[in-house]
């Protein structure tokens, strides 16, 4: 079998890695996190960007047009032992002119000066939770400097109130695409944009000669071994698009035994009909068989490969939406 690549980290992760890193070279690290915007604004709230002693960076907080300032301030001016602090950062005609932005934005953030002996411990239990895909939430008090965990809140919610903030990190949410073709690029695509890690399962090679996504982990693999492995928590939705019952049957089947919080299947009402009960022949159960949206995506009349994915990016998206708003709260 085709050795599998690495499904992609999440930005969050890949900082809170870095970030280790550096602690466990025994470097002062920064930690500066998005706490609000308003206006236009490049970064969304949670975005974070670690910074060392050295200058070395990881992440972003603004997509580029403060990151300079910001990471000679957090170098030059904090100490490592200083307390969190929150501060404004506007983007006003001043800061326009020296950066050329036209976004005339605001955010507030959230800045933490580290030291690798006080809070090493604290941030590898984070990562160990991210790489585990789990949820957590984590409390900093900005008057003592305590940091502690919380039980999961909704991913991605951060909020500041009364000396803390509490930010809930959680798992980026994965999309694994069976069957290569027009529809499935232009799923890919819109997918990426709206955050989800997207890999592609096709063992076809045929299929693969006209594939040129160089962004997309490509998995040249049947399905279930791959779902099972590597695409097998809530946090995932599977796409059944290859349009031939052998690869997309065994994807289904796999997909429909994982709380993915999404299992769909391209085709008409004819086709997901006779699906379902193939399916159900196969040994997969009615309860199972109701998870299936099938004919995947919303019915918008759509017909060419574009419009085929944002039927289906919609639905998705939707039961995304319902996904983080059900999470577990404390």
């Amino acid at each position: 079998m085709t050795e599998h690549p690495q499904v992609p980290s999440d930005p969050a992760t890949r900082v809170i890695r870095d970030l280790c890193r550096w602690l466990g070279e025994d470097q002062p690290v920064w930690l500066c996190t998005v706490l609000q915007t308003w206006g236009s604004s490049p970064r969304p709230p949670g975005s974070l960007l670690a910074v060392n002693a050295r200058g070395e960076w990881s992440g972003s907080v603004s997509g580029g047009c403060l990151e300079e300032d910001l990471i000679r301030r957090v170098v030059e001016i904090e100490q490592p032992n200083a307390l969190p602090q929150i501060i404004d950062d506007g983007i006003g005609e001043e800061d326009q002119q020296r950066y050329r932005l036209p976004c005339g934005g605001r955010m507030s953030l959230l800045i933490e000066p580290l030291s690798p002996a006080n809070d090493l411990g604290h941030f590898s239990a984070l990562l160990g939770a991210l790489e585990e895909r789990r949820p957590i939430t984590r409390r900093v008090d900005s008057e003592s400097g305590e940091r502690t965990f919380l039980g999961s809140l909704v991913p991605g919610l951060i909020e500041a109130s009364e000396g803390s903030v509490r930010h809930t990190l959680g798992p980026q949410c994965r999309m694994l695409l069976i069957g290569a073709g027009e529809v499935s690029r232009y799923v890919a695509r819109i997918a990426r944009m709206n955050d989800f890690a997207v890999s592609l399962c096709e063992p076809r090679e045929a299929f693969l000669k006209g594939w040129d996504e160089p962004d997309v982990p490509l998995h040249q693999c049947l399905p279930d071994d791959l779902i099972e492995s590597r695409f097998n928590d809530r946090y995932c939705a599977i796409l059944a698009l290859g349009h031939d019952p052998r690869i997309d049957d065994m994807g289904l089947i796999a997909a429909l035994r994982t709380p993915a919080f999404y299992v769909g299947a391209m085709g008409s009402q004819r086709t997901a009909a006779t699906r379902r009960s193939r399916l159900h022949e196969l040994g997969v159960s009615e309860d199972r068989l109701g998870r299936l949206h099938a004919p995947i995506g919303f019915h918008i009349g759509s017909k060419s490969p574009p419009e085929i994915a944002v039927a289906i990016l919609a639905q998705v998206l939707a039961e995304r939406y319902r996904l983080l708003r059900r999470s577990p709260r404390s």
